[in-house]
């Protein structure tokens, strides 16, 4: 008797880890998402502002005197 309990809790356990590992990799996969828009959002705004650009221009300026 004992040992079908010890069987069926190990059974139970099993489960409950695989259920878990997918659960990790959904919120990894969230994680990546909101980076990605993040980034988007950031990538958006500095082409737009022409911030690279001027950024560019300031470090040549300073590696390149006129």
């Amino acid at each position: 008797m004992l040992v079908r309990c010890m069987a069926r809790l190990r059974a139970g356990a099993t489960r409950i880890a695989a259920s878990e590992a997918g659960q990790s990799t959904a919120e990894y996969a969230l994680v990546i998402l909101g980076a990605v828009a993040i980034a988007t959002l950031l990538i958006t705004w500095a082409t737009g502002s022409h911030a690279i650009s001027k950024l560019f221009d300031s470090v040549i300026n300073k590696v390149l005197p006129s």
